[in-house]
């Protein structure tokens, strides 16, 4: 993996996640073979995501022996998917960690400000004492991302992190600025926004493509 901010973004450019994004990016690819790739690649990056989840050690009996062996310590962390292309990457990452509690937010982003519009919210209790991860396929104004950590932090979390597929320079600096404190995950940093505020080169409208309403 490359970091060019280790203390904010981690690119994550395992030959796996770059062959699976490419696909991804190339129009003529189907609506089932985009979902089926989302879900793929989505459990590639929850190894990044989730590598600092607190751990403690249990005694277990082996076969052989008796030892102290590694174990998750503390609550089921909490992904929280942006409505509605987050649900693409939420569903693999829940074939990883099907514990794990799950909430939604729903924004929408209004076409001709950019600006996020919330319609819905309900999140897992205690996030204050949960890592939680906010999922959402595209970074690019950064506007509905920010909207929605904001109200995470409100609802109590604390420990939160960001996995998307792709990010634009300018939605990374739009979240450095409001939230640095929230490490952000991706798959690819691409280029720009062009005029309306799409992700290039991109792969286009991430939910359109994954539910075939493109």
């Amino acid at each position: 993996m490359t970091s060019p901010d280790p203390r904010h973004l981690t690119v994550v450019d395992h030959p796996l996640v770059q062959h699976k994004l490419t696909l991804m990016r190339d129009k003529t690819t189907s609506t089932a073979s985009f979902r089926r790739l989302l879900r793929e690649i989505s459990l590639l990056l929850a190894y990044e995501v989730t590598r600092e989840l607190e751990m403690t050690t249990i005694t277990v009996e082996t076969p052989l022996t008796t030892m102290q062996a590694p174990t998750l310590e503390g609550k089921k962390l909490a992904l929280i998917s942006i409505l509605r292309a987050g649900n693409g990457l939420m569903d693999g990452i829940l074939e990883l960690i099907p514990a794990a509690r799950v909430g939604f937010v729903g924004l929408y982003r209004d076409p001709e400000t950019l600006q996020p519009v919330q319609y819905y919210c309900k999140v897992p209790k205690e996030l204050d004492a949960r890592m939680t991860i906010v999922v959402d396929p595209m970074l690019a104004t950064g506007n509905s991302s920010v909207a929605a950590i904001d109200l995470l932090k409100r609802e109590g979390a604390r420990n939160l992190r960001f996995l998307c597929l792709l990010a634009a320079p300018e939605g990374v600096r739009r979240m450095r600025d409001a939230h640095p404190d929230v490490p952000i995950v991706t798959a690819a940093l691409d280029e720009r926004l062009d005029d309306h505020g799409y992700i290039v080169p991109g792969l286009g409208d991430a939910g359109d493509r994954m539910f075939g309403t493109r």
